[in-house]
């Protein structure tokens, strides 16, 4: 049996050795791909990049290819700044184009209003908006479009609560939108 063994180291002393050196240049240079292309990023053109280290603002970045310190200690965030941004109310938009699709679903619970003569309008409208500061878009407010909405449909309500249905209708539509 202990002959068997020895054969067996003997068999086994034949596989050939990687040389240490190789092996680590090999890792080290794995370890600087996977660091380089998980610190470079891009930033679109509509877009600017906000990089948080560590969790706290440290610097916006404008369109282009950028660095980042990786795994984890700088974090990007993509602002679409140049985009007109949009909340509906009333309704919402399936599917924007030539034959323009909207949801069935009923969103009247926004849309119906109170006017100052006591009868009830059906307003829907659009609210556009466009980002002017990424840093306070994303630390100021905790979540801006539900602020946005919360804030044109107090707006939108006051204004048709003090005119006239005749009025919502017909004359103060521009003035109101």
């Amino acid at each position: 049996m202990v002959e068997n063994f020895e054969e067996i180291k003997i068999k086994t002393s034949k596989i050939p050795n990687f040389p240490k050196k190789k092996i680590l240049y090999i890792l080290l240079i794995a370890a600087i791909l996977v660091f380089i292309f998980t610190g470079l990023y891009t930033v679109d053109p509509e877009e600017v990049g906000v990089i948080q280290r560590f969790g706290k603002y440290l610097k916006t970045t404008e369109p282009g290819l950028h660095f980042k310190i990786p795994f984890g200690v700088d974090m990007l965030t993509k602002v679409p700044v140049r985009k007109v941004m949009k909340e509906e109310f009333g309704f919402r938009t399936l599917k924007a184009g030539v034959k323009t699709q909207y949801s069935r679903r009923d969103y009247s619970i926004e849309s119906l209003m109170l006017t100052g003569d006591l009868n009830i309008a059906d307003v829907e409208w659009i609210v556009q908006y466009r980002i002017k500061d990424p840093v306070k878009f994303l630390f100021k407010i905790r979540n801006v479009e539900e602020t946005i909405r919360d804030v044109s449909e107090a707006v939108m309500r006051e204004v048709v609560g003090d005119r006239s249905v005749d009025e919502v209708i017909v004359l103060s539509r521009k003035e109101i939108a």
